[in-house]
């Protein structure tokens, strides 16, 4: 979690905005956001430029635009205090994950809070005075003052809370009460998260917070952040997140951010709108351009006859006042220039037809798992099959043992007991976080695929590379330097290749945008093999008609009811864990408030 750090990397970045006065009351006493202009530069290459950036306090915002345009540069801008904001806003940027010690996971959270923690502390410091036999008028005086303040602050309740946030993000009672030391990166992180729910900033900004959570806790996140009342910022590949959460969305367009009303659903259909009309506009200027050069003017003089056009049109308001508003600072002069042809971002994937298999495909039968005789069954006496036509999401609480199936499925783990049969032309295509990782760091895209396949000639490497949204100059760069987004096409362009039956896919819309997303699901539609997938992107699995396997309590098993029955479902076991944990945190309070009245 960071407040207001310096990046590590920070000599990379350049960042401006327009000049603020500090003493300015207006600005000091502001809640909302209002940079009328500002630019940033990332290692040379420019991602805003001349941009404006409008936040009203109590709104939630999705940031959104294609990979690398500056996401989450913006954010971190912000966090390392390069753009100034207004003193009262607080802010929180979900980024690191908590620090791995001896701090219990609920002890982390409670902590985040600093002025409570403050407190309680000073609290237990007091009563040990008076345990100690301190009666003085100065230590009951404080210790009452204390008392007071943590009563008015709600201090009782937020134990429950914390448990609730927690229990919501996918710890069991057992695990809240772990040190943080003993969690994996992934788990370290969400409790970072947890932290940011817990403390309420004036401003919080989240960064693709569904990339290390199952699809149980994004149901609930999803449901939590739909009655957040301060400020929202957030950024995310979840179309049904972003519908969900978000009252505006800022798209990411030629280096500006323009803002839309609404949730991501209402951004598509105005976005597609606004393309309409700048084709329209472009359309009108080259006839504009053809015109004049059959008048007889040369295309100089053509251009500039336009752009001189364009500035009489622009120009609502005197110049006057334009020129003061420049002078001020509060906006930039504008240099005409010629309307672009609107370039649509396009990302098609596809995985080639591939010739039928008889049935089953797989066949697994009566199958029991356990990682050793000292570790716990996973599984016990499974049996299910999996066949071309199969199109199959596995769901499951964290720990559950989905991703163990699909290791048993792929062959990479063995059955203790039972037999995991395959089809013995069966080829299978398997994604996940662990090739992407496994990637060569010192190859290039293009070196990468034509050692894996032979046949593949330089060209149609880089038309499928450009297909699959990775940029041309990318082609020709290592691995070790391209950002996670590049290299998960790279995997997708090799998994294409390879020309799967069935694919196996753990996670596979991390790291990728939205258009890419929502290529991939038109891919797995087209696709005539089976398809087996774990994710948390619920549009994902309403796109592709995918059943649903529940993976819990050492079985597999189909949830008939369909997807929104399933989501229902969590939540209403979500509410009752936090209404027995609000009752437990009660139940405390109130046997430690008669304690301290039975010491006074």
């Amino acid at each position: 979690m960071v407040a207001a750090k310096a990046s590590a990397e920070g000599a990379q970045f350049a960042c401006s905005q327009t000049a603020v006065n500090p003493k300015d009351p207006q600005w000091q006493n502001s809640l909302d956001i209002n940079i009328p202009n500002f630019s940033i530069s990332a290692a040379g290459k420019i991602l805003f430029k001349d941009a404006a950036l409008t936040i009203a306090h109590g709104r939630r915002y999705g940031l959104v635009g294609a990979n690398g345009r500056g996401k989450s540069t913006l954010l971190k801008m912000i966090a390392s205090g390069d753009m100034m904001l207004p003193p009262r806003i607080d802010f929180l940027y979900v980024e690191q994950e908590v620090v791995a010690d001896n701090t219990p996971a609920v002890e982390a959270v409670l902590r985040a809070d600093k002025t409570r923690w403050n407190l309680i502390e000073e609290e237990k410091m007091l009563m040990a005075k008076v345990d100690g036999g301190d009666e003085s008028e100065e230590t009951i005086d404080r210790l009452g003052v204390v008392v007071e303040e943590l009563t008015n602050m709600g201090a009782d309740s937020m134990e429950a809370k914390a448990h609730g946030i927690l229990s919501g993000l996918g710890f069991t009672t057992e695990m809240q009460t772990k040190p943080t030391k003993m969690f994996s990166g992934g788990w370290r992180m969400r409790i970072s998260l947890a932290r940011a729910l817990f403390v309420e900033p004036t401003l919080l900004m989240l960064d693709e917070p569904t990339n290390h959570l199952d699809l149980n806790a994004v149901i609930w996140l999803d449901d939590y952040l739909q009655t957040w009342k301060k400020t929202l910022f957030v950024v995310s590949h979840d179309q049904d997140f972003l519908n969900s959460v978000c009252q505006e969305i800022l798209h990411i367009e030629d280096l500006k951010l323009i803002a839309y009303k609404g949730n991501y659903d209402s951004f598509k259909k105005a976005e597609k709108d606004r393309l309409k009309q700048q084709v329209k506009a472009y359309e009108k200027q080259e006839k504009r351009l053809r015109e004049l050069k059959r008048q007889g003017q040369s295309k100089n003089k053509a251009t500039e006859t336009i752009k001189k056009s364009t500035k009489r049109e622009a120009g609502a308001r005197s110049a006057k006042k334009k020129n003061q508003a420049i002078a001020a600072g509060t906006e930039t002069a504008e240099v005409a220039q010629l309307i672009t042809r609107p370039k649509e971002y396009v990302v098609k994937l596809e995985f080639t037809e591939v010739p039928q298999l008889s049935r089953p495909v797989m066949d697994v039968t009566n199958v029991h798992f356990r990682y050793s005789p000292k570790h716990p069954v996973i599984f016990e006496k499974i049996d299910f099959g999996i066949d071309m036509d199969s199109r199959i999401c596995i769901v499951g609480p964290n720990g559950a043992g989905k991703t163990t199936l699909l290791k048993l499925l792929t062959g990479e783990i063995k059955a203790t007991k039972g037999d995991v049969k395959r089809n013995p032309r069966l080829r299978m295509g398997i994604y996940n976080q662990h090739f992407v990782d496994r990637l060569p760091m010192g190859k290039t895209p293009i070196e990468h695929l034509r050692d894996r396949f032979n046949d593949l000639d330089y060209q149609s490497c880089r038309n499928r590379l450009g297909r699959y949204g990775l940029e041309g100059h990318a082609h020709e760069v290592v691995m070790r330097d391209l950002s996670g987004g590049q290299k998960a096409r790279v995997v997708l362009v090799e998994l294409s290749l390879q020309n799967p039956h069935i694919l196996l896919l753990d996670e596979p819309t991390n790291n990728l945008d939205i258009e890419t997303i929502d290529a991939l699901c038109d891919a797995i539609n087209e696709f005539n093999g089976g398809i087996v997938i774990v994710t948390h992107d619920q549009r994902l699995i309403d796109e592709c008609n995918c059943t649903l396997w529940v993976v819990e309590k050492e079985g597999v098993t189909e949830w008939k009811e369909g997807f929104d029955d399933y989501k229902e479902t969590i939540l209403q076991q979500q509410l009752k864990v936090e209404v027995a944990a609000t009752a437990k945190a009660e139940k405390i309070a109130r046997l430690q408030l008669v304690k301290k009245k039975g010491k006074k």
